[in-house]
């Protein structure tokens, strides 16, 4: 099963508890296990663009679409074998102590 993990950075969480692994440590484990199969950090929430059509027009506006002091500073694409094994792999990254992590199962397109 294929996962969405978003990492959520947000800047008010404040917490004394150190993580698991540092995430050089995190990625490499994960990479070296199979279980990460894409990750990345994303730009600053600043330089996005939202985009919608409404009414046949196309609406761009500068920054992510809600404004909230959480933004979504990155991804991984997890090969887990349910969502307990995501789970258990989204503990061990940094973020699970200092931010927010979301999985959410991929619902492939049947062509």
């Amino acid at each position: 099963m294929r996962f969405l993990m978003l990492v959520v950075a947000d800047p008010e969480v404040g917490t004394t508890e150190e993580p698991v692994l540092t995430i050089e440590e995190w990625s490499n484990e994960t990479t070296e296990s199979g279980v990460n199969l894409d990750g990345d950090r994303l730009q600053p929430p600043q330089r996005a663009k939202t985009v919608r059509r409404r009414g046949g027009k196309v609406f761009v506006t500068d920054g992510p679409f809600a404004e909230t002091r959480e933004v979504i500073a990155g991804f991984d694409i997890l090969e887990c074998r349910d969502m307990d094994h995501a789970i258990e792999v989204a503990t061990r990254h940094p973020m699970a102590t200092h931010g927010v992590l979301e999985l959410r199962e991929l619902w492939p397109l049947d062509l």
